[in-house]
């Protein structure tokens, strides 16, 4: 009898999830059924799930792969013709996804200014290694990660590589995110670039596309947040043309004007400066509270002095490397110089996204030729990256009751307690979805 209703509960749980995934595609499916056949809108909808459903990242975006677990059997070739028929189809291009993904953010960002909270936007670049290609449209030299973990010095190893850095085909990419305070973020935007063919571009090119279509929907009504590589006054005198407020992690070897007047390197400024608090904060990495002092101070650019800026510096105790973050919000307080620093760590969640993306998703997997098919492809699966977030930012607790605990379990209170747990809800969905198909997908040939 238990056995009975735990199937019945795990199939019901099964059509739910499905018809969830519906709801939030419903707008984009809307439009492309104006655009194409209304089987190619069907086979859109059951490819973002079957994709939630593969987990393998190397083999998780290849059309064999996945048309064999959207028909299976016999008929894997047919589910794999469907998925390319979708692709390969001249009647949709890759910007209504891009559309769909800009009007999520600006929901999330509304949401957020109800709720009267701070809002973050966070920009990352990062690279999609096709090492063993040659012949895919649109590839470039991009600066190997896998390399230089690889080259990395280990303890107890001898005779690290070192060298130049390694270049290899694949592509650029720039990704951005919306985030509260706190609780999960929110995919607004997906972009890859090259610098060679016909499409080819350049970094600054792209980056200021993206700034602009920032600027004119959100103004500065949010803050960016980037990391050392967009660091420079080429890239902050475009952000301060468009008055947006911003914080930027510096390089200490930049070279700002300090409180007296004089052009120093960014860690002269405030070298030998007692703190102007302290608070304990845990430390997420080594799993401990840590003493960690705050300064600021206002400094300007050298080529823009007219321009007040404030340089917060978190100095987090011995053998640390501080932070040193440049931004345009006045600093009236120490609060408000913590509440830079807080900001600023929000930005780990993009680091973690583009990981899950790579891994989970497997964004650098796909074989296809054409730049604009392989595109379509990564931002479905952006799609269902999309979804499971959706997932997380309003019906947390109760999906964790009914879902992660009902097909993925796990014991300890660590695994219990995560705040975001994208990894283990992925898990869920594709051994549910595996075990129990919903209807709205076609059954697996036993054959």
């Amino acid at each position: 009898m238990y056995k009975h209703n735990s199937e019945y509960l795990k199939r019901q749980e099964s059509e739910v999830q499905s018809i969830r995934c519906w709801q939030f595609l419903r707008d984009l499916l809307g439009e492309m059924n104006k655009l194409v056949d209304r089987r190619l809108v069907k086979t859109f909808l059951d490819l973002v799930q079957i994709i939630l459903i593969n987990r393998h990242r190397n083999n998780g975006l290849l059309l064999s792969e996945l048309g064999d677990l959207l028909l299976g059997g016999k008929h894997g070739p047919a589910g794999t013709k469907r998925i390319s028929n979708l692709i390969h189809s001249k009647g949709w291009m890759s910007k209504i996804i891009e559309e769909f993904l800009w009007k999520k953010g600006d929901e999330r960002v509304e949401a957020l200014q109800s709720l009267k909270e701070d809002i973050y936007v966070l920009w990352d670049e990062s690279v999609i290694e096709k090492s063993e290609s040659l012949a895919a449209e649109g590839l470039c030299a991009v600066r190997s990660s896998k390399a230089a973990r690889l080259k990395r010095i280990k303890p107890g190893y001898f005779n690290p590589p070192g060298g130049r850095p390694i270049f290899v085909p694949g592509m650029n990419w720039l990704q951005v995110l919306v985030a509260g305070r706190r609780g999960c973020v929110t995919l607004a935007h997906l972009r890859w670039w090259t610098t060679r063919g016909e499409k080819s571009s350049d970094k600054r090119t792209e980056e200021v596309q993206v700034l602009d279509r920032v600027a004119e929907m959100w103004g500065t009504w949010v803050i960016h947040i980037w990391d050392r590589g967009f660091a420079g006054a080429p890239w902050l005198l475009q952000v301060l043309k468009r008055n947006l407020r911003f914080i930027v992690r510096w390089k200490k070897d930049y070279n700002l004007i300090g409180p007296d007047g004089l052009t120093k390197k960014t860690w002269q400024i405030t070298r030998g400066k007692r703190s102007q608090g302290h608070r304990e904060i845990y430390d997420c990495k080594r799993r401990c509270m840590r003493t960690t002092g705050i300064i600021a101070v206002p400094v300007f650019l050298p080529s823009e002095p007219s321009r007040q800026l404030w340089l917060v510096v978190s100095r987090p105790g011995h053998g640390r490397t501080p932070w040193y973050l440049l931004t345009n919000d006045p600093i009236q307080s120490t609060d408000d110089a913590w509440r830079v620093i807080f900001a600023y760590a929000r930005r780990w969640q993009i680091e973690m996204s583009i990981r899950f993306t790579k891994s989970e998703l497997a964004f650098e997997c796909p074989r296809l030729l054409l730049w604009e098919t392989r595109k379509k492809l990564l931002l479905i699966a952006a799609l269902s990256y999309a979804f499971l977030l959706s997932l997380l930012q309003f019906d947390h607790n109760s999906l964790f009751d009914r879902l992660i605990d009902l097909v993925c379990f796990r014991t300890g209170k660590w695994s219990r307690d995560v705040s975001t747990p994208l990894y283990r809800l992925r898990l869920a969905f594709s051994r549910l979805w595996l075990a129990y198909r919903p209807s709205s997908l076609p059954l697996l040939d036993s054959g």
